[in-house]
């Protein structure tokens, strides 16, 4: 498992990934690293649960992004690959700065709280079900961007899932299975 690693920073790296008017993946993935796979599955997931989400195939693009790194982390790959269709999709730098500014403050608060904690959540065996489920919730996420919500909600659950990761801090591994819990009944009332 890889050193703890802040959240301002990586936030900071994601929204100052290109000094262009439009930023492509493959900058983003370059700016975060390509063995990091945590810090880039957060990322992915963050923009689902940001405003971002809120334009047209985002979600989309951000679910099949967490489910390709997902399945590498299940596979236990070393450096990270996305397929070029991904790698090429730009967006206007503006928007992920804006993103990054609107997460600032939580991130802030979220580094300040964290430490090592119920550690064995964050290794293996443990850490294998979580992946899982980013996989799951990243394949569903393009199916699923025509209900309101739901992308954002399995957004946060691979959050507090890759923030586990990234932090060693097993308690944001409980909160995203307690999330995962009440997914189903979530989609329950916005299908009625």
């Amino acid at each position: 498992m890889a050193d703890r690693q802040s959240l301002q920073e990586i936030l900071d790296r994601f929204a100052h990934a290109s000094d262009q008017d439009k930023t492509s993946v493959a900058q983003v993935m370059r700016a975060l690293g390509d063995r990091s796979f945590a810090a880039n599955l957060l990322i992915a997931a963050a923009t689902v649960v940001s405003p971002l989400s809120g334009v047209p195939f985002v979600s989309t693009i951000c679910g099949i992004t967490i489910a390709i790194i997902s399945a590498q982390m299940l596979v236990d790959r070393d450096h990270l690959w996305l397929p070029e269709f991904l790698m090429s999709k730009r967006i206007k730098s503006g928007w992920l700065r804006q993103a990054g500014k609107h997460i600032s403050k939580p991130a802030g608060w979220m580094d300040q709280i964290t430490q090592p904690r119920l550690v064995f959540l964050v290794q293996q065996p443990s850490l294998f079900l979580s992946q899982l489920i980013c996989l799951f919730c990243g394949l569903a996420m393009p199916f699923l961007e025509i209900l309101p919500f739901t992308s954002s909600i399995m957004g946060t659950i691979v959050c507090f899932f890759a923030f586990g990761m990234l932090a060693r801090d097993g308690l944001f591994t409980l909160l995203g299975y307690g999330t995962t819990l009440v997914l189903p009944l979530t989609l329950l009332l916005l299908l009625r």
